[in-house]
């Protein structure tokens, strides 16, 4: 569907340049020129030649449109993925640095890049690890995504997200439940909102990040300006935050 997608946004984007060369040529004729009473025919072979004879002008500018049209789409992409209001996230709160982890938690490979991301703010004090529950592989999975959020809403995140992806057996309303209670929810209000609206609107300002990223899979790390799709060891980790830091230092 993405594909789909970006191919109109091309050809859209094609016959907008198109539009606007052919203006640029009109506006090339001598003033005295009447566009109305012109020859149609004439101007259209006057426009098809010019084409035809300088195609690498029309080429350069596509790739340049192309160019700042996805440029334009990966701003509004970090505009809403930096829209993390409601969102659990482990760490320093008050980070100068923030990992955004899109995450899943029936995903075993976010369960894998889980111990190296704890190590990581572990031993680094400023960063901050936005957890994007992005729930695509079952029901269980926006059930528990549902729960992680509103467990940061009683600031007992850290202890649920432990439990959850630490835990071992398929996922289940009596799972999640129970990880929890053994973070100390209170499951009434926990449940509660789970259904909520506000935590609604969070999963799907999730989705919408993901989808102008491309992140289709979990876990999808977006670290600095970097978007990486999988789970990658705490070595790499930490030789992306460091050029990252350089970058912006």
């Amino acid at each position: 569907m993405f594909r789909h997608l970006a191919s109109r946004r091309y050809f859209r984007s094609a016959a907008r340049l198109m539009a606007a060369l052919c203006i640029t040529i009109v506006a090339s004729l001598p003033a005295s020129a009447d566009i109305k009473d012109a020859n149609r025919a004439a101007l259209d072979k006057m426009i098809g030649d010019y084409i035809r004879a300088n195609p690498e002008v029309v080429r350069d500018a596509l790739l340049s449109l192309a160019e700042r049209e996805a440029a334009e789409r990966r701003e509004q992409a970090m505009f809403i993925l930096r829209s993390d209001d409601g969102d659990p996230f482990l760490g320093n709160p008050d980070a100068s640095f923030v990992i955004y982890e899109f995450s899943d938690y029936n995903c075993g490979y976010c369960k894998r890049v889980f111990k190296p991301l704890q190590e990581l703010i572990a031993a680094d004090g400023d960063i901050k690890l936005v957890v994007k529950e992005f729930p695509i592989l079952s029901e269980s999975s926006l059930l528990a995504a549902q729960a992680g959020i509103a467990a940061q809403a009683q600031g007992v995140f850290e202890d649920f997200h432990i439990a959850m992806m630490t835990g071992r057996g398929a996922i289940s309303m009596d799972s999640i439940l129970a990880a929890a209670k053994s973070a100390g929810a209170d499951l009434d209000r926990l449940q509660a909102d789970m259904n909520s609206p506000a935590v609604e609107a969070i999963i799907a300002r999730t989705r919408a990040a993901a989808q102008q990223l491309e992140i289709s899979g979990t876990p999808g790390l977006v670290i600095g300006r970097q978007v990486i799709p999988g789970a990658i060891g705490l070595d790499q980790m930490r030789e992306i935050i460091a050029t990252e830091r350089a970058a912006n230092s």
